[in-house]
């Protein structure tokens, strides 16, 4: 049998996505003032982006970064443990650690790369791995590059979750959860799963990409608005593209946790540092996520706001009190359609399909910020009812 050919097979694969609508593009957004953008020539009200407090515009982050780009230069220049550790990245993970009320903080240049950091370092084979059927596919991947048993419990089971630890009670157990779930926009049960963690001696890690600085006091996230302790929650990561509007991720521990980190976790060691003037742009977002607590206020008055009004529509919004609002419709060509008549709208909200979500649960993933207007608010539900109307989806 003659090898494949690597042309027919990605011809194969690119005919596939386009008889099934899951050909998926990138956009070119040419400006952004805030939530308006200009995407592709046409300006349009985003509706699509995970900048829930309005940070990534920040006077004070721009400011600290043009004047550490200015002292700096721009790149790191090298790995973390060769030379690229700067005075700004330890600055920003001393005063990241105080904040979140863990021992040290290690900052990675993205959240993906953290989490394949943390469980490649942790894990080998024969450890067991459990899992929410949702979690981001970072975790997934960490488990499985890692080597380890990966099993994955029914999305917020907490008592399956716990028969899955006792399932292999002789193995090093990693529990690893999203906190917030990033397209669905439901909420771990983290005191639960935190208990299930301890009882069986399982390290518990939470993964607050869409938690932090939207939950808990300070932003801390939703581990702490569940009241858990470092204790309960000893490996916490803290992607910062979303609320704190930049980019890498920080992960917490205690110090020997953080050290192994440090010293063996391949990502971590084989990457160049993260710019330092991003760093000190995160450093002075830090400031605002801890202090503006009317950023959360508002955000979470929208998120109210939204959900009357998608009742009081009729909408097929799925049951979350985030910034993550999905409205599923099911088939690709229906969510396609519906975004696409939110474009002539002027709203920009795109079709999110599979391999992001699973067959049959296409959606528009709808996502709010404090930098959104009630009125805006407002336009986009009654938008919504009338492209949902022309596709003849009843209310």
């Amino acid at each position: 049998m003659p090898r494949p050919r690597w042309p027919d097979r990605l011809a194969v694969a690119q005919t596939s996505r386009a008889r099934s609508d899951a050909l998926r593009r990138r956009r070119v957004v040419e400006q952004a003032e805030g939530m308006h953008v200009r995407v592709d020539g046409q300006s349009l009200l985003s509706f699509c982006s995970n900048d829930y407090l309005g940070l990534a515009t920040s006077l004070d982050a721009v400011a600290a970064l043009q004047e550490a780009a200015a002292r700096h230069g721009l790149g790191s220049g090298a790995s973390a443990l060769v030379s690229g550790h700067h005075a700004l990245h330890a600055r920003f993970e001393r005063e990241a650690a105080e904040w979140m009320g863990h021992e040290r903080a290690l900052y990675f240049p993205s959240g993906y790369q953290a989490n394949l950091a943390v469980l490649q370092a942790l894990l080998e084979p024969g450890d067991l791995c459990v899992q929410d059927k949702l979690n981001h596919a970072c975790l997934l991947d960490g488990a499985r590059l890692a080597g380890a048993e990966l099993r994955r419990y029914p999305h917020r089971d907490y008592a399956a979750a716990l028969r899955q630890l006792q399932s292999l009670p002789e193995a090093a157990a990693v529990l690893a959860t999203d906190s917030v779930f990033s397209m669905d926009g439901d909420v771990a049960p983290l005191r639960e799963l935190a208990l299930a963690a301890t009882g069986e001696h399982a390290l518990f890690m939470v993964d607050e990409a869409h938690g932090v600085g939207v939950l808990g006091p300070e932003g801390r996230g939703a581990w702490a608005a569940a009241g858990l302790s470092a204790r309960d929650v000893p490996v916490l990561v803290a992607p910062l593209g979303k609320a704190f509007g930049g980019q890498g991720a920080l992960v917490f521990g205690a110090a020997p946790l953080i050290e192994h980190l440090l010293q063996s976790a391949r990502p971590y060691v084989f990457s160049t540092a993260v710019a330092p003037a991003l760093a000190a742009a995160m450093s002075a977002n830090l400031h605002r996520l801890r202090h503006d607590a009317w950023r959360r206020a508002k955000l979470a008055s929208l998120v109210a706001r939204f959900r009357r009004g998608a009742l009081r529509h009729g909408l097929p919004v799925l049951d979350s009190s985030t910034p993550i609002q999905p409205l599923l419709l099911g088939s690709n060509s229906l969510a396609l359609a519906v975004a696409r008549g939110l474009e002539q709208r002027g709203f920009w909200v795109p079709a999110i399909r599979p391999p992001t979500v699973p067959d049959g649960k296409a959606r528009l993933r709808i996502t709010l910020s404090a930098a959104h207007t009630e009125a805006e608010v407002d336009a986009l539900l009654d938008a919504l009812a009338a492209c949902l109307e022309d596709a003849g989806v009843e209310a």
